[in-house]
């Protein structure tokens, strides 16, 4: 070997060595603290649920740092000091462990909270901020170039057109997969928006409403599966439905975060005259929780309001041979399901319905404020 190449591959282990070095400092440092919701306290022992499902226990000394901070905070600057006791189950909390602790064990040296009280208010101003300045509907196109966003909203005659004008401050965010949730939801670039995904925007809109400098916008890529139900698997919460666009069945995957709901009859056939145009509603959407009504904000019927106090149901209230509507995402082993309705057969001849169905599902998410 020459020395040249001895040289080179020294060179190479130096740069190998420093690459998991590096590697075992992120992991170890990522091992040391985690962020999750307050499940339980029992005596010192604090059990924390985190978003991906982890649940960890950790035991709090006399001596660990307890402070607590308002949502949305980017620094301790205004922290104050709490008591252990404090804490209870739905607080919000980033736990840093003690790296001194004994092998095997679990020890809090600081935990940084946002309490429950606090966060049920936070969200509750974010999706107030939603309804009064947001919109919903499908993408038309969008341009990285100019940052515009065009988006339609409603459907048939109450179909219109906004501008969704973004700019370097705007917040791009994509849904996770499976998922609704705007706290989930993930920061992506403006190419990553495409023609026919759902997308939603807050931010100063014009007086007339069809035009609109975006503060934050969410969007995401989701099916919607029209069909009868041809069987049911109790134990694997799967349902095998016939999809009535596309003639082919589908494997739909139910989960505990699947929004379902009954609708009643009545309720049915009066979103389906709304829908149809008959009633003077709109299906229009206006942001989370809420339809615009008219075109205008004029009032009118609230559809997204409707379909959420239908009666909630579970996988074993559907039968065989019933219709169900679903807003789903897909992978290699069929759809998971976001949103399921049943009693909807009033609506399969509703040409508004889907659209108003994708609204309605994607109006469940606030913003989660504990950073």
């Amino acid at each position: 070997m020459t020395c040249k190449m001895m040289i080179r591959v020294a060179a190479v282990n130096v740069l190998m060595a420093a690459v998991l070095t590096a590697s075992a400092v992120a992991n170890a440092q990522a091992a040391q603290r985690f962020l999750g919701t307050v499940t339980a306290v029992n005596g010192t022992t604090l059990t924390v649920k985190t978003s991906a499902g982890e649940v960890h226990q950790v035991d709090v000394p006399s001596t660990a740092v307890i402070k607590q901070v308002e949502p949305g905070a980017k620094d301790l600057s205004a922290a104050q000091a709490i008591e252990f006791s404090s804490l209870a189950t739905g607080d919000r909390v980033l736990v840093r462990l003690d790296p001194n602790a004994a092998p095997g064990s679990t020890v809090a040296l600081q935990i940084i909270a946002v309490k429950q009280a606090d966060l049920a208010k936070k969200q509750e101003q974010e999706r107030e901020a939603w309804q009064r300045n947001g919109v919903g509907g499908l993408v038309k196109s969008a341009d990285p170039a100019t940052g515009v966003i065009l988006l339609t909203t409603g459907a048939g005659a109450t179909m219109k057109q906004i501008t969704i004008h973004t700019t370097k401050a705007t917040v791009l965010k994509r849904y996770a997969p499976a998922s609704v949730r705007y706290d989930l939801a993930e920061a992506a670039p403006i190419d990553a928006i495409h023609a026919g995904d759902q997308l939603r925007a807050r931010g100063t809109k014009s007086e007339d409403g069809l035009q609109m400098t975006a503060d934050e916008v969410v969007s995401g890529s989701f099916r919607h599966i029209s069909g009868l139900i041809e069987s049911i698997d109790s134990a694997q919460a799967t349902l095998r439905v016939k999809d009535l666009a596309t003639k082919k069945e589908v494997i739909i995957h139910v989960s505990q975060d699947t929004q379902m709901r009954q609708l009643p009859d009545r309720m049915a056939k009066m979103l389906a005259a709304i829908l149809n145009g008959n009633m003077g509603g709109s299906g229009g959407a206006a942001g989370p929780g809420r339809s615009q009504g008219r075109p205008g904000g004029g009032g009118g019927f609230d559809t997204q309001q409707m379909l959420s106090r239908a009666p909630a149901i579970q996988l074993s209230d559907l039968k065989k041979g019933e219709a169900i509507m679903v807003v789903a995402t897909e992978d290699g082993s069929g759809a998971d399901a976001i949103t399921l309705i049943a009693g909807v057969e009033p609506l399969l001849e509703a040409p508004a319905a889907s659209q108003n169905l994708l609204n309605w599902s994607l109006s469940s998410g606030t913003p989660d404020v504990a950073q």
